[in-house]
């Protein structure tokens, strides 16, 4: 479902991440989730793999919002998790994380992947087309009701999630 900038174009443009954004989306994300998001299970995901894409925003130089998708296996299926989304505490009514996950939703569809896996809130992430996907086993404690599925080439997903 396309979905309208929420902002002025002059304000917020999606852009892809370079590596000369590594330290503002670091810092941006650590600001948004804190040390806590360590312990999270889908950092497990994260650790060690390198984001097949991202997504930023900048305001005046600064990184303001961010987004990467990661490989994945989910079952046999290959996939892409999306996350982490940050948005600067001061811009989160903009619309923002909306317009980096469908940059991402939008970039999922054009690789040979079978879906974007994440997990989240349902309310917020069934308006991208997103799915719950409980047969989907991360490595790790997760609450099954916010582990979400878009298929962009295989409807349903099971079995354990792998990183690559």
């Amino acid at each position: 479902m396309p979905h309208a900038l929420a902002i002025p174009a002059a304000l917020s443009r999606i852009e892809a991440e370079t590596p000369a954004d590594a330290e503002g989306v670091e810092a941006l994300v650590m600001a948004v989730f804190g040390p806590g998001r360590f312990a999270k299970t889908a950092e497990r995901l994260r650790e060690g793999s390198h984001a097949t894409v991202g997504f930023v925003v900048r305001l005046d130089g600064r990184v303001i919002g961010s987004v990467r998708l990661w490989p994945v296996t989910v079952g046999e299926t290959p996939a892409l998790f999306l996350g982490p989304i940050a948005v600067d505490a001061g811009r989160r009514s903009d619309g923002l994380g909306a317009e980096l996950v469908q940059a991402c939703l939008d970039q999922a569809r054009t690789l040979d992947v079978g879906g974007v896996l994440l997990v989240g809130d349902a309310a917020y992430f069934e308006r991208f087309g997103f799915v719950g996907a409980p047969e989907a086993i991360l490595p790790g404690p997760v609450d099954r009701r916010r582990v979400l599925w878009l298929a962009t080439g295989v409807d349903q997903v099971s079995g354990p999630v792998r990183i690559g």
